[in-house]
């Protein structure tokens, strides 16, 4: 009922894909790759991918001004050693860069998943995202670290949950190891 709401009274362009799975990998990102399909969106100069498991706050169009790349993606902040995340990506759909995701995809094992072939690709010629605002996970909110010194990234700004979500255009859902 939604994507036929969606059809009529938005003009919404509906395009059917195929799930990119993998069976010999993690179940919980089995199906990651999916999201690699928006580099193949050649009928549009700029795409931007946002992960089903996230909320929209507030518009992302200022998020079309930013200067023209491949990807813009936020780190991965939450990591020890944070590379870049996939859970929001601003991207310039290429033939020949899909090409070469593809490829990546088709060697995939158990550890490869969409946020390492996006790093292996573009991690050190890719434009970052600020992930305060566009990057935001649920689990932050429960972090073990009361300064929250990953996410701030800053030692003048201090953990005021009222604040973060305040300033939050884009939340993740995430808060592993809770499905």
């Amino acid at each position: 009922y939604l994507l036929e709401k969606a059809q009529t009274e938005f003009n919404v362009k509906l395009i059917p894909i195929e799930e990119q799975h993998k069976e010999n990998v993690n179940r919980i990102w089995a199906s990651s790759y999916t999201k690699l399909l928006a580099f193949n969106q050649t009928q549009y100069s700029r795409v931007i991918h946002l992960d089903s498991d996230s909320t929209l706050l507030s518009s992302l169009d200022e998020l079309f001004f930013i200067p023209p790349a491949p990807v813009v993606v936020p780190k991965a902040y939450w990591l020890p050693t944070p590379k870049l995340s996939s859970h929001i990506m601003l991207l310039t759909p290429s033939s020949a860069m899909f090409a070469k995701i593809q490829k990546e995809v088709e060697k995939a094992t158990k550890g490869t998943y969409d946020m390492e072939i996006i790093n292996s690709l573009f991690g050190s010629t890719c434009s970052i995202l600020a992930h305060q605002a566009y990057a935001i996970l649920t689990g932050e909110f429960r972090s073990p670290d009361p300064e929250h010194k990953a996410f701030l990234d800053s030692a003048t700004l201090e953990w005021d949950p009222d604040r973060v979500m305040g300033e939050a255009k884009f939340v993740h859902f995430s808060d592993y190891p809770f499905p």
